[in-house]
Formats: C-alpha cells, sequence, structure tokens
C-alpha cells in the first residue's frame, strides 16, 4: 500500500487539472505543419485542398505526442505528492535505548560491542517505515538523548555515529524512567534495547513497561576478562616520601588466567608482579613501604592469553599521591619538648618558635600553635591549634574542672584523629570547653568536652582543653599523629588528593583560589569550562584517567584521578534472553530494507525519461 506524505491527493487532482487543460490548449494552438520540400508540384493542390486540417480533432491526431507530455505532467505533479510505501497513519514512535556502559567496550565482536551494534542500528535506521519515528538515546550513568523524535535519516544517521561507549555501569532504571516520560501520550511506541544484557538484574525484575512492545538487540558473545576491581593509594603520615598500596584483580573467565601485574610511577615502571588467578578468583594485593613516586600512580593487568580478557577499559587503575609541600608552622610557646620534637617528624613542615612576648612574628604562617597562651591571632597566622588555652583569650569558653578523664567518646571520622586510637589516653587535669553553634565536639569524657572544632573570624582553630604533659599523651604515638592530622587539616593538603573519585558520579571538586570558573582537560585531553560555587566545581564524570584543573592566568593547578574499579561492570557476560517485570521483550520486527525508498526520485527519472522518448519521437517524426 501506498500513502502520499507531500501535498493531499486533491490538491494534486486540482493541480494536473489545471495543468493539463492548458498544457492541451497550448498543444492546439502550436499545432504547426512541418515544413517537407517535395519536387512534384501537384503534391501541393492536396494540402491547400485539405480543410480537414482546421479542425479540432484532425488537429490530435498526433495524439502520442499529446498523451507523452500529459504523463510527463502526471509524473511531475505524482511527484509533489512524495509517495512512499506503507500507511500515513501507522507510523510507530520508537524509542532506542543504546547501552554505553563499559561493557560495551568490550572486543569478543569486532570491532567491539559498541561497533556492532552501531553497525546494527545503521541498518535499522535504513529500514525504518515510512511514516515511523525514532528518537535514539545513549544509556550508562545517565540517560543522553541524541537526536529527537524524527523521521529523518540524516539526523537518525548521525546520531548512531556519536555514540561512545563511557567508563562507568549502566543504569537501567534511568532509562525505563526516561522512555515513560518519552512515549507517554505517543501511539503505537516501541522501546529497542541495543545491549549485551548485563543490566541489574533487581531493575530487569520490576522494570516492566505496560501498553509498550519492547524489543531486545543482543550483542556479545564471550565473558572472558580480567580487571582491577580496586585500587587506592595513601601516603605514610609520618614519611611523606614512601606510600602504600591496595590493589585487587578479578578473573572473570571459566578458566586459570596467568596476567602481569605492572605498577607504574609517574610513567615509569616500578614494580612486576605475575599472578595466576583461578576461575572467578579476586586477588587483593598490598604492598607496603613503596618509593620513588612523585605524583601519578598506574596499575595495567595484562593477559598473557589475550583471549581471556576482552575488556580493555578495567585493565586500568589510576591514583594521584597528595602533593608534598612544606607548611609554614608558628609555634607560640615558653619551651615545650614533647611539642617541638613531635614537629621535627615531619620534613615538610617549616618551624618557627615564637616567645609569646614576640608574637606575632613577621611573615605569613599556614598554622599558628598556641601552648598554654592565646593572645589575639595575627591576621597572617592561618589557622591556630589552641593546647590548653587559657581562661581569657581562646576560641570557646573554658568551662568546670577536669580531674582524671580520658577519651570516653570521640568523631571516630574526624580527620584531627585519623589512624589514632585515643580510647586509652589518660589525662590528669585539665578543663572542659564550651562550644558555640556551628563548632564541633571531637572527643569528649564522661564529665564534658575537651576537643572542639570551629571557625572563628575566618579562620579555622582547633582547642584541646589539657596539657598534654598532664597526660600520657605526650608517650604515646598518637601524639605526634595528632598534631600532623591537625596541621594537614588546616593547610588543606588533602584537598589535592582526589583519587577516590569514581566514574558515573558526579563530583564535586575543591578548587584552589577565587575563579568563577575552572578549565578542565580530561584525560584525552579535551577542555571544558567548569563553574565554580562555594569553593567547588560540579562535574559528572565518565572517563577514568588522570584530569587537571587549570586556572586563569598564574593561578595553581591542581589534578586529580578516577577509577571504574567496578566488580559489577567487569562482569561482562553477555544474555541472550532478558525479562523486563513478567514480560519477555520480543524480536525486532517492522524494519525492511527499501521501506523509505524515494519514489519521488524514481518519477523525476521517469520524467526524464519520457522527455527524451518525445525528443526522439519527434526528430523520428513519429508524433508530428
Amino acid at each position: 500500500m501506498m500513502s502520499l506524505f507531500g501535498l493531499p491527493l486533491a490538491t494534486l487532482g486540482a493541480l494536473f487539472g489545471g495543468a493539463a487543460l492548458v498544457t492541451t490548449v497550448l498543444y492546439i494552438l502550436k499545432l504547426r505543419r512541418r515544413r517537407v520540400f517535395v519536387p512534384f508540384a501537384p503534391l501541393w493542390q492536396r494540402v491547400l485542398l485539405d480543410d480537414d486540417a482546421n479542425q479540432l480533432f484532425s488537429q490530435l491526431k498526433r495524439w502520442l505526442s499529446l498523451a507523452l507530455q500529459l504523463l510527463l505532467l502526471a509524473l511531475l505533479v505524482l511527484a509533489l505528492g512524495d509517495p512512499r510505501w506503507g500507511s500515513k497513519n501507522d507510523g510507530r514512535h520508537i524509542l532506542v535505548l543504546v547501552d554505553t556502559s563499559a561493557s560495551m567496550k568490550s572486543t569478543d565482536v569486532a570491532p567491539s560491542r559498541l561497533g556492532a551494534a552501531k553497525i546494527q542500528l545503521l541498518k535499522l535506521v535504513q529500514g525504518l517505515g515510512a511514516a515511523d519515528r525514532m528518537l535514539i538515546a545513549k544509556m550508562d550513568a545517565g540517560v543522553t538523548p541524541l537526536s529527537s523524535m524524527t523521521a529523518d535519516l540524516g539526523d537518525l544517521t548521525e546520531a548512531v555515529n556519536r555514540l561512545e561507549a563511557s567508563d562507568t555501569r549502566v543504569d537501567l532504571r534511568r532509562g525505563i524512567d526516561f522512555a515513560k516520560d518519552v512515549l507517554t501520550g505517543l501511539e503505537r511506541s516501541e522501546i529497542l534495547l541495543v545491549s549485551d544484557g548485563a543490566l541489574d538484574k533487581n531493575v530487569l525484575r520490576s522494570g516492566e513497561l505496560k501498553d509498550t512492545k519492547c524489543s531486545y538487540l543482543h550483542i556479545g558473545h564471550s565473558s572472558a576478562n580480567v580487571a582491577v576491581t580496586a585500587f587506592s593509594v595513601r601516603r605514610y603520615p609520618l614519611d611523606k616520601s614512601r606510600y602504600e598500596l591496595m590493589i585487587e584483580v578479578t578473573n572473570s573467565n571459566e578458566v586459570s588466567a596467568t596476567v602481569e601485574l605492572r605498577l607504574l610511577g609517574d610513567g615509569i615502571l616500578v614494580e612486576l608482579t605475575e599472578l595466576t588467578l583461578e576461575p572467578g578468583e579476586s586477588d587483593s594485593r598490598f604492598y607496603a613501604d613503596l618509593g620513588g613516586v612523585s605524583r601519578t600512580l598506574e596499575a595495567r593487568v595484562v593477559a598473557r592469553d589475550p583471549s581471556l580478557d576482552y575488556q580493555p577499559s578495567d585493565n586500568h587503575g589510576y591514583a594521584l599521591l597528595p602533593e608534598r609541600r612544606r607548611a609554614r608552622v608558628a609555634v607560640v610557646t615558653r619551651g615545650n619538648t614533647y611539642l617541638e620534637a613531635a614537629l621535627l617528624l615531619d620534613e615538610y613542615l617549616d618551624v618557627t618558635h615564637v616567645l609569646p612576648d614576640a608574637y606575632p612574628p613577621a611573615g605569613a604562617f599556614d598554622v599558628t600553635i598556641f601552648d598554654g597562651v592565646a593572645p589575639p591571632l595575627d591576621e597572617r597566622g592561618g589557622s591556630a591549634l589552641y593546647l590548653n588555652p587559657p581562661a581569657e583569650g581562646g576560641p570557646v569558653a573554658r568551662g568546670k574542672a577536669l580531674r582524671d578523664f580520658g577519651f570516653d567518646t570521640w568523631d571516630r571520622k574526624s580527620p584531627l584523629l585519623r589512624h589514632m586510637a585515643p580510647g586509652n589516653i589518660q589525662a590528669a587535669s585539665g578543663y572542659s570547653l564550651r562550644p558555640e553553634p556551628g563548632d564541633t565536639a571531637v572527643a569528649t569524657s564522661d564529665f564534658g568536652t575537651f576537643l572542639v572544632a570551629g571557625k572563628r573570624r575566618g579562620h579555622d582553630f582547633v582547642a584541646l582543653g589539657f596539657d598534654p604533659r598532664d597526660s600520657d599523651f605526650v608517650l604515646r604515638v598518637g601524639w605526634p599523629l595528632f598534631l600532623l592530622n591537625t596541621i594537614h587539616y588546616f593547610s588543606a593538603e588533602e584537598s589535592d588528593y582526589l583519587s577516590a573519585y569514581k566514574t558515573g558520579e558526579v563530583w564535586h571538586i575543591p578548587a584552589a583560589g577565587d575563579d568563577e570558573a575552572l578549565q578542565l582537560v580530561d584525560p584525552a585531553g579535551n577542555q571544558r569550562t567548569l563553574p565554580v560555587r562555594h569553593g567547588r566545581a560540579a562535574y559528572f564524570g565518565d572517563r577514568a584517567g588522570f584530569y587537571k584543573l587549570v586556572t586563569r592566568g598564574e593561578g595553581p593547578k591542581q589534578a586529580f584521578a578516577a577509577n571504574l574499579v567496578d566488580p559489577v561492570e567487569s562482569d561482562i557476560t553477555p544474555h541472550a534472553e532478558i525479562t523486563l517485570g513478567a514480560a519477555r521483550p520480543v524480536g525486532i520486527s517492522g524494519f525492511h530494507d527499501g521501506a523509505r525508498a524515494r519514489v519521488w526520485i524514481y518519477l523525476l527519472l521517469g520524467v526524464a525519461a519520457l522527455s527524451l522518448l518525445e525528443w526522439i519521437s519527434y526528430h523520428r517524426r513519429m508524433t508530428v
């Protein structure tokens, strides 16, 4: 069945009728005899005596020429109607959800799962019905439409070519919600899911779409994969030239796999280990006391047998070590050997000792430590740590006296107490502190709070309500840890250590400086501008690797790393059949080669052929 998608039939009929009438009239008016020279004069007598030449029907004796002209006109008018195969009112609205998660980078089919899916999609686009409309959307951690609901094959082809796999897992729930929003109110709506079937089973069980036809295009055939499924690194608090790391490697194959684990520091190989993993085994390794690396660490897994690892994107783990820099510290004290000795443990501290009467010293500092004194904090003094602050001048009011107390409760997530076990620390004497609204009570005894953190006049502070020398605190390893944790907390040294970011999430990146916008350089070298709000730049990360944040002018540069490290996404087992709710998606149908054939082009070619035929017949004296 053929339908008109251009001008309606009534309009075409009127056009043809009017044009045919004009053509016929012009044909009659322009009819003239062809001059033929003959050598015999009596023939002219018959011509001059032929009265029938002036009669209407005698002028149409060359009817074949007029018929050709009318047929040519009919083809031209019909081309304006844009005839196509199929019914104009039977068009489908098809939403194509294409899985672009990390598993679609697998190379078990050439050139990759996503590459094979794009080839199949281009064929389906060419097979759309005359009245069909399609919307193509990529689906990974989010859903991004790449076209509108359109019948334009050019737009749909461009959308398919723009499909690109990310380093995230697929969020099928968002895809289903997007489908419900798009297809609501549309007749003959369909969903075509293009995926390897490695989807969230809980969403599959609850994801039924009522009254919507679902089709499934399956891609992939192998589950062979070896992956880095966990990776983390940290420097030692007391020796920042050394670090330790933890890595987990998983074998998803049904056979054992031998792999090389390569650790690269600043792009140079620093460790090489050969592992043999049993089927389904995850091997966690801890590497302690490593050195020789300034900033970047990368872990690579290489299978000895390439046929056991079809997924390349999860063979890497990335980490960024905190940048080592000196913090300027002013110590205002009348003399405290325990304090001075603890600060010698970190070579990246530039310590200046000042007597209380000589405060403030010249220059600017990141941190000022007040030992038993509390003069007004100089604006150049940075943040402040108060040890046993006096009753007057401290950032918090001093409360009742405390005797024989300890850390009965404390904030286990506080960076001030990181790597510490303060439960055994006991103090002979001290004072409770009275936090103000907005302050944080970090540690409390049964008799009152004695460790408080907060902010005063734009400067962070930490106050400890007892003299460490009146306790066994200074005899424990927790004492230098507490000092170094506090200095690191103040100087925000850990703000550069952003390697914990995971792909597929919105990252809130701390931004140094006062710029309102930053330039983000992703692992591929692409740049984009990120606005800064409340000291952070928000970005949805979908690529694993090393990133850079660049400020304008000569401002500081920041770097951070992001990882896939997702055991779920590293399981690339394809599923030829899936179930959405209680319904199983049906096979793909309704796509036919040539369904979108442009009939009007063939009509115009017919017009050209008829014009040639008419020209030949005229000069061959067949129609004159």
